[in-house]
């Protein structure tokens, strides 16, 4: 009889523990592949590519747009081939954000998104679901996190990009003025001397 006591105290004690072990981990904000849908994975991880100039030159503006929209650090770095936000620091959950633009050879660019926090428990919001949501927003789909203020930033959504039309020369059939020799007596004139004395 006291023999199956102990043998049920060890086994409650092994459950407690096994329950506390598994509270911690999931307090800790482990990120596993268990806990992140495979959809979620997959976005994030889809090479980000624009096709052509004014494409690259619209996805960059609205990687911009998201990163301002969604980061609690300032923009450090603003250029045409890096966006990168301060940060982490202090044992923050938020993330820092670095987008990287590389172009190729052949017109294209691909787009890069980092992010990580300095944090033992783990980052808020994710990084998978960050680079799922950034990826979406910039191929032109509106953004479904909400902005560190707690707001949507679906307002913020920018239509989709399509490539511009050819630019067609104008036409110089105005007539031309020649310019009067003087300023004096104009409309808009006062007639006197602007010299700084």
């Amino acid at each position: 009889m006291r023999k199956n006591l102990l043998g049920s105290a060890n086994l409650a004690k092994a459950a407690v523990l096994s329950t506390v072990v598994g509270a911690i981990a999931l307090l800790a904000g482990c990120s596993t592949t268990g806990q992140i849908a495979g959809e979620t994975m997959e976005q994030a991880t889809a090479p980000l590519t624009c096709t052509n100039k004014a494409e690259c030159d619209a996805w960059w503006a609205r990687a911009q747009v998201w990163v301002s929209n969604h980061s609690e650090y300032k923009l450090q770095t603003v250029t045409n081939s890096i966006i990168q936000t301060d940060g982490p620091s202090g044992g923050k959950r938020a993330l820092a954000y670095q987008i990287t633009k590389t172009p190729s050879n052949e017109g294209t660019a691909t787009i890069g998104f980092a992010a990580h926090c300095d944090n033992m428990l783990g980052c808020d919001p994710n990084p998978w679901k960050a680079g799922a949501d950034f990826k979406q927003f910039v191929r032109g789909g509106p953004s479904q996190m909400g902005t560190p203020g707690g707001a949507t930033a679906s307002g913020n959504a920018l239509p989709p990009v399509s490539p511009a039309p050819p630019l067609q020369p104008m036409q110089q059939n105005l007539p031309v003025h020649p310019m009067p020799s003087t300023l004096e007596n104009q409309p808009g004139q006062s007639g006197q001397d602007l010299t700084p004395q």
